[in-house]
């Protein structure tokens, strides 16, 4: 078995529409990056790299390459769940924590579920999602960003 830890912080900004694993949420701001900025899909595909020892997504879908520009953060989800695959990982459980003062995601909650389990190919049972606040400290809680973490835990397959 194999544990792995994934962060992930994007800056808010009104220019662009706010999206979380995989789901757009209304508000006025977005999360700005690269790609969609999807801190939640971001901080899962790290914490698959990290216990498969496969490194991180950075090195995978390096922001310095114009493929990746806007690209959808549960594609790259998905193709980080197949190279964990391809390493002789399976995906067992996966729990994830999103920090936002606002807005309010727990209308949102299973169908961000739904959209992680399918990128991964597995059960929506397999995985965990809560939100949280930083009740108004720092950054986050001025709401000039949102953050996410993600633990996950992968089984190697036998080669008996």
């Amino acid at each position: 078995m194999r544990i792995g830890l994934g962060y992930d912080v994007h800056a808010l900004v009104a220019t662009r529409p706010l999206i979380l694993a995989g789901v757009t949420v209304p508000w006025d701001r977005g999360l700005d990056g690269h790609s969609d900025a999807d801190v939640v899909a971001h901080a899962v595909a790290d914490a698959l790299l990290g216990a498969a020892r496969a490194g991180d997504i950075g090195q995978l879908f390096p922001d310095s390459d114009p493929a990746y520009a806007g690209a959808d953060s549960l594609k790259l989800l998905s193709q980080v769940a197949g190279h964990v695959r391809e390493r002789g990982f399976d995906i067992h459980d996966v729990d994830v924590v999103i920090v936002a003062q606002a807005p309010k995601l727990s209308p949102y909650r299973d169908e961000m579920r739904a959209n992680l389990a399918s990128a991964m190919g597995i059960d929506p049972e397999q995985v965990g999602l809560k939100a949280t606040t930083t009740e108004g400290l720092g950054a986050l809680g001025r709401s000039e960003g949102i953050a996410a973490s993600a633990a996950v835990l992968l089984e190697e397959r036998c080669n008996c």
